[in-house]
């Protein structure tokens, strides 16, 4: 196996995680880069700003042709890096793109919300009250974002491999349990 996707809260960590194990397994590293790859690709940058707006603070309003034409641009880099191997994916719905892929191994990161309320607090130096509404945010546009393009629940645990709990698991360990899982499966399996 040599190549990660990582679906994560946030708060989570999910993308520490990522980084860890991209620098542990010598894996190139994809996360913003890929939007913006397809974006260029759908000839509409403003469709991926649109597309990554969360909150809907930009105004943009793509049509629902741009829309798809981004979504293909996206399905089709994360299928040029899955096919060329050595890398992990963070977000992009990697973990429906990308399912059945047989080299693809999709990890799902998780925390209780009082921890990603805690982190978010330390990490971006706000108050917990804005702390927990970035978090509820956001989990509500990721979880729209999969079912809205892709007909998927966003926690559907049968999306992946393995869900890692970093309330419960440093993301050292964490990086350490993903490494050793793609060290010994075998090259392809089950889906």
């Amino acid at each position: 196996m040599d190549v990660v996707t990582i679906s994560r809260q946030m708060g989570s960590w999910g993308s520490v995680i990522g980084k860890l194990v991209a620098e542990r397994m010598g894996f190139q590293l994809v996360w913003r880069d890929l939007i913006n790859q397809a974006a260029l690709r759908a000839g509409a940058p403003e469709v991926a700003l649109a597309m990554i707006d969360e909150l809907g603070l930009l105004g943009v309003n793509p049509t629902g042709q741009q829309q798809q034409d981004y979504l293909n641009a996206v399905s089709q880099v994360l299928h040029e890096l899955a096919d060329a191997g050595k890398v992990v994916i963070i977000g992009r719905a990697g973990q429906v793109v990308l399912r059945g892929h047989p080299r693809v191994f999709h990890v799902r990161v998780v925390a209780d919300e009082e921890v990603r309320v805690q982190r978010i607090v330390e990490e971006k130096k706000v108050n917990p009250k804005a702390a927990r509404a970035q978090i509820l945010a956001s989990d509500r546009a990721r979880k729209l974002y999969l079912s809205r393009y892709y007909q998927v629940d966003w926690n559907d645990p049968c999306l992946y491999h393995l869900v890692i709990n970093t309330g419960r698991i440093s993301c050292e360990v964490a990086a350490e349990m993903i490494c050793h899982a793609l060290n010994r499966l075998p090259e392809q399996i089950i889906r």
